[in-house]
């Protein structure tokens, strides 16, 4: 098993598969960030959001962010799973799980890279409405 998991898809993101994915047993903390649809944005009802990416250059700079983590915390694996396509309120976004030796490396580490992710990497997203859509920007 490799010590990172970055990927891009269309299908559902699991929590139960990133958090067994980090376990190891050199690590006592384990952070798993997990973003979701949220019904409501800039005052206005969302009913579903599309996640468009140029794939290579997201998961490129998905990887540069994993390796910067494994240089700047004891960390001893890390998941970063988002999701691509159509995806409805309640449901996963992205995921975001790290393990590191001690909690305080693993929560700092699963910060900085959904910041990182955030500023990042070119994942655009279209927030649906009643009324129609909308792109937010580059990122999620």
């Amino acid at each position: 098993m490799t010590n990172k998991s970055i990927y891009i898809k269309n299908e559902s993101l699991s929590v139960d598969a990133a958090y067994q994915y980090i376990l190891d047993e050199r690590s006592g903390g384990n952070c798993i960030f997990v973003g979701s649809i949220r019904d409501l944005n800039m005052k206005k009802t969302v009913r579903s959001i599309d996640f468009d990416c140029y794939d290579a250059m997201a998961l490129k700079e998905m990887h540069k962010i994993a390796d910067e983590l494994f240089s700047a915390y004891e960390i001893t694996r890390i998941l970063m799973h988002h999701r691509k396509g159509l995806v409805k309120i309640k449901d996963i976004a992205v995921i975001i799980a790290v393990s590191a030796i001690h909690r305080d490396a693993a929560f700092a580490a699963c910060r900085t890279a959904i910041d990182a992710l955030k500023k990042r990497v070119p994942i655009w997203k279209k927030e649906f409405y009643q009324d129609g859509h909308y792109w937010i920007n580059s990122t999620p």
